[in-house]
Formats: structure tokens, C-alpha cells, sequence
């Protein structure tokens, strides 16, 4: 029912296409000045002009990663809901659309009357009325740009929905591995520590060691045994976080997970900035929204101009059925009229000012949108970057720990060691290892992050590829 319902919103919106070329703003428009775009990223190292794929969670090479994220598109309820919407925003754009077309009625009846003095009479009527008031300054016509205009910001809410879902479920994914890892060195490392600690045992037996360096050992023990529960807390809920934006209960889903190390960092190729501006679907809605502000405006003023109605009606009036549509029983009546609001307390007035306070706001809104995405952009290339060299950084900081750790092994074995030492070298690689993964995932998610500020993946809008095509002719 769901893929129904998408193919019947791609319809309407192909119907609305027109609509979408270019800028949104028809009718009077409010000036756009002030936003300049870039040319480039200051933060991004590789200047092609590409976009990332539509199915750009693919890059990350997990194919359970894949089903989730495919899975979720069916199934969010988020997403349905906000199909909802757009069922209600075309609905609203049909009611929006009804002025403009005549109002045509039947009126039937048959009444028989009468009193004490008088004898019954019958009345037989089929008649139709027929109404229309005429858009002569735009008022109606507005009204169903404006309802366009929120039908197709409803669209692209339904790419921001869809958007921020797989970057919620890709995030949440990559904690459960992460979670995952992390148990996995713990135990490890309670492993290890349970080893040392048979060391020590056994040089006890020897008189080489002492209860306090048992105690000292065990307590190292008894900690890295501590940090194993919240750790599979932690992977349990997230299992279950991704159960609920699957739609599902988390007894029915499974995540069989993995390891972040099998994660592929995917490189992000960010296009031009001026291509932000088609490619994010917030700032999509933020200028659908204006448009529509900008056709209520148009409303608004022409409200304050005479209104042209045209009533007519015919039918057949008689007092025997029998007779009802002979000509003779036939009736017929036109009218016009002029309705001018001389004086109704500035209310009108009033309401066009609403009109230009509230489209005033949503063209502050809409920049900062802009101004926004490039900021989110920029964030996340330095986090992207950043985090990629304190991972390479960190992994070197665990290959030298687990060499001292080695070391301080191997000389415990033969006793020139002292328990100090032994312990550090132990905490050390123990935090370093941790430290690990938590960057490695911090990368991940910063790369998602990037993703989602670009827009996710779009297939090229068509005014992107005009638009590319000038920019092309002009530089030859």
C-alpha cells in the first residue's frame, strides 16, 4: 500500500514540475540578495564536482547495513507518516482549487400544502443553480498556487524525513558494532589480566611475590570485568533502537553485527556549494514554504478589490407532476453582483499584514537554511579529516602499547620486573584499544554526518544539469 501511495505522489509532483524549475517564487517576489555561494569548500581536499550516489549507504560495504537501510524506507513509520502528509497537502491543493470552478446544484422537491379553509395544493420543483465568482484580480488562483506550493514542500519534508531516518539507522548501526568491538576487547583484556594474575600466583608460591601485588592484579582484573555489562547494554539498546525505526518490535529484529574494522570509510566527493542549494531537501521546503507566503500575500491583497459573482437557475416549478417539465412549467433567472469591503475594522488589512510578517519570516528562514547547510558542510569535512588522521594517530598509539605490554610480559615471566610497571603497561594498551574503536566510530559517523549535509544522494534535478550545461558553454 505504501509503494501505491509513493507512485501516486510521484505523479502529482511530476504534474507540479513546472513549478520546480528554477526558482519557486512567481507572482511578486521578495528579494533573495545576500546569499552568495562559495565557490568552493575551504575545509574540502578533493574539488570534483560529483554528488554521492542515491544509494550511497552502499559504499559502506556491509550488506546487513544495506538491508537495514532499505528495510527502514519501507517500513519507518516516520516516513509513513510524513506520506500522510502529502496525501493531505494534494487533498488540500484539490479543496484549494474548487473556486475556481463552477458551483452547480439540484434542487428537487415536492411539497403539498394546506389548512382547514382551503383545500391541498402540491408544488413539484427540479431546478438547478448554478454559481461562480469570478477570479478577475487573482485571489483564487493565489490561494491554489499557495496549496501547490505546501504540496510540494510536503515532498521535500518527506526527503528530509527519509534522510535523517537512514543517517539514524546507519549511526545506530555503526554503535552496535562499535558496542560489539569494544565487548570483544574487554574480554580480551579480562583475559589477559587473568593471566598476569596467574603469573603472580604462581610466583607467590615461590616467595618472588607479594599479597599486595595479588590484590593490586585482581583489582585490574575485577575493573576491566566492570566495563563488560554497560557495554552490552549499550548494544542491546541499540539493537533494539533500530527495531523501532524498522517499525517493528525489537523481539522480532535481529542484528547480527559485525566489526567497525569490516566498515569501508567511504571518501565523499561534496560538488559545488551552489549545488547545495538543489541537493538539500530542507532548504527545498525552506523555498517552497516562501513561495507559498508569496502567493498568500498575493490572496491577501486581492481580497481587498471588488468581488464579481455570477448566480443563475433554471429548472421546472408546477403543481402537477404530470406537468412538471412542460415548457410552460419552466423558470430561469441571472444575476451579477459587486461586492466591495468598504469597512470591516482593518481586518483585511490586517490579514495582508499577517501575510507580509509571516513572508518575511520564511525568507530569513530560508537563508539561514542556506547559510546552515554550508556551515553543516564545512563541520563535517573538518570533522571527516580530522577524525581520519587521530584514527591513523591512535592506531599507532595501540601498536606501541601492545609492544610494551609484550614486553612488560615477557621480563615479568622471568621476574626483572617490578608490579608497577606491569600495571601501567596493562592500562594503557587496555584504554588505548578502547580509545581505538570510539574514534573509529566517531570517523564513521562524521562521514554520515557529510552525507547528510550534502543532501544525502540525489539523482541530478534537472535544473542542476542546465544549470551545469551554462556553467560549462561559459567557461569554453
Amino acid at each position: 500500500m505504501l509503494g501505491r501511495s509513493v507512485t501516486r505522489h510521484g505523479a502529482f509532483a511530476f504534474a507540479l514540475a513546472p513549478l520546480l524549475s528554477g526558482c519557486l517564487l512567481t507572482g511578486e517576489t521578495v528579494p533573495l540578495a545576500a546569499i552568495d555561494p562559495p565557490p568552493n569548500y575551504r575545509a574540502a581536499s578533493d574539488k570534483r564536482a560529483a554528488l554521492p550516489a542515491p544509494d550511497w549507504w552502499r559504499g559502506f560495504r556491509s550488506g546487513e547495513l544495506t538491508m537495514l537501510v532499505e528495510r527502514a524506507h519501507l517500513e519507518n513509520l516516520d516516513i509513513a507518516a510524513a506520506v500522510a502528509r502529502i496525501e493531505q497537502a494534494d487533498a488540500q491543493t484539490r479543496v484549494a482549487g474548487a473556486p475556481l470552478l463552477p458551483a452547480i446544484g439540484l434542487d428537487s422537491s415536492a411539497t403539498r400544502s394546506g389548512s382547514g379553509t382551503t383545500a391541498s395544493s402540491n408544488v413539484f420543483r427540479a431546478v438547478l443553480n448554478a454559481s461562480y465568482e469570478i477570479d478577475f484580480w487573482g485571489k483564487n488562483r493565489a490561494t491554489l498556487r499557495a496549496a501547490e506550493f505546501s504540496a510540494i514542500a510536503s515532498r521535500f519534508d518527506r526527503e528530509v524525513v527519509v534522510l535523517s531516518t537512514v543517517a539514524t539507522v546507519i549511526n545506530t548501526y555503526f554503535q552496535v558494532l562499535a558496542a560489539q568491538d569494544r565487548l570483544r576487547i574487554a574480554r580480551s583484556n579480562v583475559e589477559a589480566a587473568t593471566r598476569i594474575l596467574k603469573v603472580f600466583q604462581d610466583r607467590i608460591a615461590v616467595g618472588t611475590a607479594t599479597g599486595l601485588d595479588i590484590a593490586q592484579q585482581e583489582s585490574l582484573v575485577a575493573q576491566q570485568r566492570a566495563t563488560i555489562p554497560p557495554l552490552d547494554q549499550q548494544m542491546r539498546q541499540s539493537m533494539a533502537t533500530l527495531a523501532v525505526l524498522l517499525g517493528d518490535a525489537p523481539a522480532r529484529v535481529t542484528v547480527r553485527g559485525g566489526s567497525l574494522s569490516a566498515i569501508v570509510p567511504q571518501r565523499v566527493a561534496t560538488g559545488l556549494p551552489s549545488d547545495l542549494l538543489l541537493q538539500r531537501p530542507d532548504i527545498r521546503e525552506a523555498e517552497a514554504q516562501l513561495s507559498a507566503s508569496n502567493a498568500n500575500v498575493a490572496s491577501a491583497r486581492a481580497a481587498l478589490f471588488p468581488s464579481i459573482s455570477l448566480t443563475a437557475q433554471g429548472g421546472y416549478v408546477s403543481t402537477a407532476l404530470s406537468t412538471l417539465f412542460v415548457p410552460a412549467s419552466a423558470i430561469y433567472s441571472v444575476a451579477g453582483s459587486l461586492t466591495q469591503p468598504i469597512f470591516d475594522g482593518f481586518r483585511l488589512i490586517s490579514q495582508l499584514d499577517l501575510q507580509k510578517g509571516r513572508r518575511s519570516e520564511l525568507l530569513q528562514l530560508y537563508r539561514k537554511a542556506i547559510i546552515s547547510g554550508f556551515g553543516d558542510v564545512e563541520r563535517a569535512l573538518i570533522a571527516v579529516r580530522d577524525l581520519a588522521e587521530q584514527e591513523r594517530l591512535q592506531a599507532e598509539a595501540v601498536a606501541t602499547a601492545r609492544r610494551a605490554y609484550e614486553l612488560s610480559e615477557t621480563q615479568l615471566r622471568v621476574g626483572t620486573i617490578d608490579i608497577t610497571t606491569v600495571l601501567n603497561t596493562q592500562r594503557t594498551l587496555f584504554t588505548e584499544q578502547d580509545q581505538l574503536v570510539t574514534v573509529r566510530l566517531t570517523r564513521l559517523q562524521a562521514i554520515v554526518s557529510l552525507f547528510q549535509a550534502l543532501g544525502g544522494g540525489w539523482v541530478l534535478p534537472e535544473e542542476l544539469v542546465s544549470h551545469r550545461g551554462r556553467a560549462r558553454r561559459a567557461a569554453r
